[in-house]
């Protein structure tokens, strides 16, 4: 795909998600939910697709390690509400929290480290404290973790939370996929899921949400190899969302200052994140996956607050020695890569025929392979088109649009994103033909009934 670096209008890519059902607000009939999305069918699958990937690239057929064999990643599935220790043990009740400054005038809430970015409710829109009648009060933490209870009584004993990553399920299940599973250092335990997080100001479409998904791995090592696997991550996350569909000048990578490292960093340790340029960042960038060397923090603290302390360290044969392993965490957002490859995807064409935005999704990630069209609804053509779509439904999501005439056709798969449409026409009962036209570039080429598999499989998988 072509590099795609012009600045774009996000309220045109979110009209178009809404008409084509990428993605709407959640509970939208009842007036919407601030910092919660649904996704539509074309969303759903978009975002399928980039999970899919991912799962395929990290555990099904994991990259070559340090030493050219294949890396071992095992994958896991925890729960959402864990015991709320484990939140004690993390850190995150004593300092998962955000400065939050109140106005004591409205009563809206804002954060305080975005003061300058934000507008307050009230006209003429202002910044924060910059009306007559505006009353600040002084920044206030504000711990970001939804509350819940379990069980039949709600009390203190009952407080439980939503977590708000999915890496402290990894942790507390690492001694158990050590005794179970005969892996040994290094290798790596990934997992898909939901986390929660309260945040104040939710905002640029899902980018900032308060229900999302992550895609997270964590990669025990040996502390003395910490270095050459944390360049070793970095630089293999950045490559695998260039081959998704970011490989313009959109994407970068940077490495975190000394006064970004977070509470579980090392010093002098590795962290970076993998950046997008979204039309609302632009000429910045917003985080799509953050790389980091978390040292062996989260593995000592839960071995010291589940009570079991230097019992729990992991018993290295090939060096004959006990340690908590450090851990590389290459820890994505399924949400805000689906986001991006949305952004990257549309194209304005105000000269082309039909749609006037295409979305240039990747063959790879694209929510529908192709379209298969008869030309006309009779001579045959029907059945034809009905038989081919029977086929190639059974290994790629294609759709079958008999609908309106051709060029309104192309112009619905040229939103939805779809590469490759096929249209059988008067010829193709006589020649086994079929007439296959590019997405991006228009071209048309004829091609055999029974080639059409085969060229899919080669456009998509390479």
């Amino acid at each position: 795909m072509a590099e795609n670096t012009t600045i774009k209008s996000m309220d045109d890519i979110v009209a178009l998600c809404r008409r084509r059902g990428f993605i709407w607000q959640s509970s939208e009939m009842y007036g919407g939910i601030n910092g919660f999305w649904d996704y539509g069918p074309l969303g759903a699958q978009l975002k399928k697709n980039l999970k899919d990937a991912w799962w395929n690239d990290i555990i099904t057929c994991p990259p070559a390690g340090l030493d050219h064999n294949p890396i071992h990643v095992v994958p896991v599935d925890t729960t959402i509400i864990m015991h709320p220790k484990v939140w004690e043990a993390s850190g995150h009740i004593g300092g998962f929290n955000d400065p939050m400054v109140d106005c004591r005038h409205c009563k809206a809430r804002f954060r305080a480290d975005h003061i300058d970015q934000m507008q307050c409710a009230k006209k003429p829109s202002k910044k924060p404290g910059e009306h007559t009648d505006c009353d600040l009060t002084e920044p206030r933490a504000f711990n970001l973790m939804f509350q819940t209870h379990t069980g039949a009584v709600q009390n203190d004993d009952s407080l439980t939370y939503l977590r708000p990553e999915t890496a402290q399920g990894i942790f507390t299940q690492f001694w158990n996929v050590v005794d179970t599973s005969r892996v040994k250092v290094p290798f790596g335990m990934a997992q898909m899921g939901k986390s929660f997080r309260n945040e104040v100001t939710p905002r640029n479409f899902t980018f900032r949400s308060r229900e999302f998904e992550q895609m997270e791995i964590e990669f025990f090592i040996h502390p003395d190899e910490a270095e050459q696997w944390y360049r070793y991550w970095r630089d293999s996350r950045y490559e695998w969302w260039q081959k998704v569909g970011l490989a313009g000048g959109n994407l970068i990578l940077r490495e975190h200052d000394k006064e970004e490292l977070a509470h579980y960093a090392k010093e002098g340790a590795g962290v970076c994140d993998v950046e997008y340029r979204f039309p609302f960042t632009s000429p910045g960038y917003g985080e799509l996956e953050g790389i980091a060397h978390r040292s062996n923090y989260d593995l000592s603290q839960h071995a010291k607050h589940c009570g079991k302390g230097d019992k729990l360290r992991y018993f290295d044969q090939e060096k004959n020695e006990r340690y908590f392993p450090h851990v590389i965490e290459p820890s994505a957002g399924a949400d805000r890569g689906t986001l991006a490859l949305l952004c990257e995807a549309y194209t304005p064409t105000p000269d082309r025929k039909g749609a006037k935005a295409v979305m240039q999704f990747t063959p790879r990630m694209a929510p529908i392979k192709a379209g298969i069209f008869p030309l006309v609804n009779k001579d045959g053509m029907p059945e034809i088109a009905q038989k081919l779509y029977q086929n190639l439904r059974n290994k790629y999501t294609v759709q079958l649009d008999v609908k309106q005439n051709i060029g309104k056709r192309y112009a619905r798969m040229d939103e939805a994103g779809t590469p490759y449409c096929f249209t059988i026409d008067g010829d193709t009962a006589s020649d086994q033909a079929v007439t296959v036209r590019d997405r991006d570039t228009l071209e048309q080429q004829r091609i055999s009934l029974d080639k059409v598999n085969a060229f899919l499989d080669e456009k998509i998988n390479g």
